[in-house]
């Protein structure tokens, strides 16, 4: 849809092939319209739609610019934008419809249908589910690295394994690497299992070895073995918000910083999580801990500030689980001055979110701890029975098209 908006800079292109003057070869054109490629298209786009939306009533979502919604009354229907690609959603079927022809009436635009297939993801609907999964992404980036036929793996990553900058032989062209590591990183949309590996090999994009191609041979082994699997959303009446949050203490060899993941819960639904490497090295386990702690509490806050806007009202505060019981306290009260005064302000703030009761964070043991396994590589039991809790499981059973059951 980029050719349907104007441009608002001046903007000058090459003569096309086959369309150049014979008399004026020097000559460029002007835009007038935004053209697909073009840097400035996206954003002239999103102008041009962002100002219908809010003329047709909608409102723009103040945490998420991606999100246009109109609530009114007990109706309430929600737009997800990237770019040309729309999720639209709502209450009542007849609200999404009729915006739908609003929508084509203004632009050109093909309606799919219910939401099938959307950037790559694909999503399987059950009666009791909503399943999204990445298999043609994971067949193609398998083909790509001449791997579809490889060996299954039951793990994403050894628990032996330990990888740093000097291991192994230097690739002669790491552009492969480069090219499959990016692709992986993208599968983790769908799949949180894969996180902590892919995070792992990515350190080393820079200079990657034969060694870290092993391991990344390793994961796409692993996603050959669980292709289908993806992550499974259920419908609950559950509204509470839950974290957890793991950190491994300056578990990097080559420059002792700390890593630190977490998962957030809507319910029994994993909603959001991430696995990061921390600027700073911290002084202690219960330091890194801290600052883990602080930084999932700045995702939950993101997320509760965004569903209140949509109305979705929570009667509980949101709750961190941290299996660090000094950290867990640190959180609630001034201790271990002596040993935490160094502690850059900004990751107190969480300190304050718990005095005041809007945030809780509580201890849990390691061995409940979800966030394991975003922090280390795990013996498999202990990965599967994980992986299973995060709800991350095989594609249903789903027929297509006119296939119907039979007696």
């Amino acid at each position: 849809m980029a050719h349907q908006t104007v441009v608002s800079k001046t903007v000058f292109m090459e003569q096309l092939p086959g369309f150049i003057s014979a008399t004026n070869l020097c000559y460029v054109c002007k835009l007038n319209k935004a053209l697909y490629g073009l840097k400035q298209s996206p954003h002239a786009w999103y102008t041009k739609l962002s100002t219908y939306m809010l003329k047709c009533g909608f409102q723009g979502s103040k945490f998420d610019t991606s999100v246009f919604f109109s609530n009114k009354g007990s109706s309430i229907i929600i737009l997800l934008i990237y770019v040309d690609d729309i999720i639209i959603t709502g209450s009542h079927s007849i609200l999404v419809n009729s915006l739908i022809d609003q929508l084509h009436n203004q632009f050109a635009l093909k309606d799919l249908g219910c939401l099938s297939y959307f950037l790559g993801i694909q999503i399987t609907r059950t009666p009791s589910s909503l399943h999204l999964c990445q298999h043609k992404c994971i067949t193609d980036l398998l083909y790509r690295a001449q791997m579809f036929d490889c060996k299954h793996a039951s793990t994403p990553m050894s628990t032996s394994s330990s990888l740093s900058l000097y291991d192994g032989e230097p690739l002669s062209d790491p552009s492969l690497y480069h090219r499959i590591v990016g692709a992986l990183q993208y599968c983790t949309i769908t799949r949180p299992d894969i996180n902590f590996s892919v995070n792992k090999v990515c350190q080393f994009m820079h200079s990657p070895t034969t060694t870290h191609w092993q391991a990344v041979k390793r994961i796409l082994c692993y996603l050959k073995s669980t292709i289908s699997h993806g992550i499974s959303l259920q419908p609950s009446t559950d509204l509470s918000l839950t974290c957890y949050i793991d950190v491994d203490w300056a578990d990097y060899p080559n420059d002792r910083k700390s890593t630190s993941g977490h998962y957030c819960f809507l319910g029994p639904n994993l909603i959001s999580w991430s696995y990061t490497k921390q600027k700073v090295v911290s002084h202690s386990s219960v330091e890194s801990e801290y600052k883990g702690l602080a930084n999932a509490a700045s995702e939950l806050i993101w997320i509760e500030t965004l569903l209140t806007e949509l109305h979705i009202l929570f009667f509980t505060p949101p709750v961190l689980f941290c299996d660090n019981l000094s950290a867990t306290y640190l959180a609630a009260h001034p201790i271990l001055h002596v040993h935490t005064k160094h502690i850059e302000i900004d990751y107190h703030f969480i300190r304050d979110r718990v005095l005041h009761k809007p945030l809780l964070v509580k201890f849990t043991p390691s061995e409940e701890q979800l966030a394991d396994i975003l922090t280390k590589s795990l013996p498999i039991p202990h990965f599967q029975s994980l992986r299973n809790k995060l709800i991350v499981l095989h594609n249903p059973l789903h027929l297509w098209g006119d296939v119907k059951q039979c007696n």
